[in-house]
């Protein structure tokens, strides 16, 4: 076991040094590499905020295995690892460059993009890490360059796990439309780990929780009247819902409880809430789940791109 890791751990070496290595076998160090708008992966250099707060420079291409060995579990389908690795170089080209000053971009996934060392790889994938980094390599270096383009710049390329049935618009979500971001059908269902979830609070944690941030809230009433006029999506992701008086989003309540997603439904016993929900995300962009599933339908990354953010093109960055 120890030497099927030792392994392991040299090729992804190998692999994350490999660029280096073809540019002349200098080792770069911070501040020396030139940032460019286009061209190839191994042109291009970001500059990595780390989770300490250090700020990290690398090649593109080491960042996006990275980013792909973080983001999608590398069991996917080539194709879904694909798209996964389009989407996330369209996510760091156009990314506001002023946020994380000096950095680029963060590896908080909340407010970037999450990023895995080669090492930290390793440890996750354990005997399968030699295949899985191979085929994360393979993703990225046959994607080369790609981005998802609308109108000829770089798109919001936000994507999420797993969707109840459909997407969701933008507007539902962030209140903004966005043309490429639309509700589409995603067809993954049930083989979805933890595809659907339960959330059980007593009838103060809820009134708590939710005074503590809208303490205009109103529970004098019966329970079953807390949570009323329910507006969904067709996929039954919740758009609006009146609690205690205040309206509210789906993706507020979500996050105000920790939901998995804002497809859900609520019931009422005793002194308890219960919410079951479906999917797992904010609902916009590329389903992860939704993209291995066409990719096992035989769709290529193009298609898959296409399905998800609606009449963008998949070109090189010039």
């Amino acid at each position: 076991m120890k030497r099927v890791v030792c392994t392991a751990l040299l090729l992804l070496m190998l692999q994350f040094l490999l660029p280096v290595l073809l540019l002349g076998g200098h080792t770069p160090v911070k501040g020396e590499l030139p940032a460019v708008q286009g061209g190839t992966d191994a042109e291009q250099t970001v500059a990595l905020q780390l989770e300490d707060g250090r700020v990290e420079k690398l090649h593109l291409a080491d960042y996006l295995r990275g980013v792909v060995s973080a983001e999608m579990p590398a069991s996917f389908e080539l194709e879904a690892l694909k798209a996964q690795a389009v989407a996330a170089r369209t996510y760091w080209a156009a990314a506001g460059r002023d946020k994380h000053t000096p950095a680029d971009i963060c590896v908080d996934s909340g407010c970037c993009q999450a990023y895995c060392s080669p090492a930290e790889a390793a440890e996750k994938w354990g005997d399968k890490a030699e295949e899985y980094a191979g085929k994360i390599s393979r993703a990225v270096a046959e994607t080369d360059g790609l981005v998802a383009l609308y109108e000829g710049k770089p798109i919001q390329a936000v994507y999420f796990s797993s969707a109840p049935g459909s997407t969701v618009d933008a507007v539902a979500v962030w209140g903004s439309a966005v043309p490429y971001l639309v509700s589409v059908a995603s067809p993954e269902g049930e083989e979805v780990p933890n595809w659907r979830g339960e959330v059980t609070v007593t009838t103060e944690q809820f009134k708590e929780l939710v005074t503590a941030q809208y303490p205009d809230a109103d529970f004098s009433g019966p329970v079953n009247r807390w949570l009323s006029d329910f507006e969904w999506q067709p996929s039954g992701t919740v758009s609006r819902v009146t609690v205690g008086g205040v309206e509210l989003t789906g993706g507020q309540v979500r996050k105000l409880l920790g939901l998995r997603s804002a497809c859900f439904s609520v019931s009422a016993q005793g002194d308890e809430l219960t919410f079951r929900t479906t999917g797992y995300g904010h609902g916009v962009g590329m389903s992860q789940y939704g993209a291995n599933a066409l990719a096992k339908q035989g769709k290529s990354f193009r298609e898959i791109l296409s399905w998800y953010y609606t009449g963008v093109q998949v070109e090189r960055l010039e």
